[in-house]
């Protein structure tokens, strides 16, 4: 599947601040993510990212 900008998907753990929709911010080798909850801004690398990932929402 093909992620960009502006895309929401679920991560299968929980952020500690009970949010688990994340926000794409940039795309490439790396993936930054802003959590919906707290706006936590974290860096994957794509193989993580892929994954972390449960579903894409939306």
């Amino acid at each position: 599947m093909v992620y960009s900008l502006g895309d929401k998907v679920i991560t299968k753990k929980n952020h500690p601040c009970g949010g688990n929709v994340w926000t794409i911010v940039r795309t490439g080798a790396d993936v930054k993510l802003r959590c919906d909850k707290c706006g936590r801004v974290v860096l994957f690398s794509m193989p993580d990212f892929l994954k972390a990932i449960k579903k894409s929402k939306g």
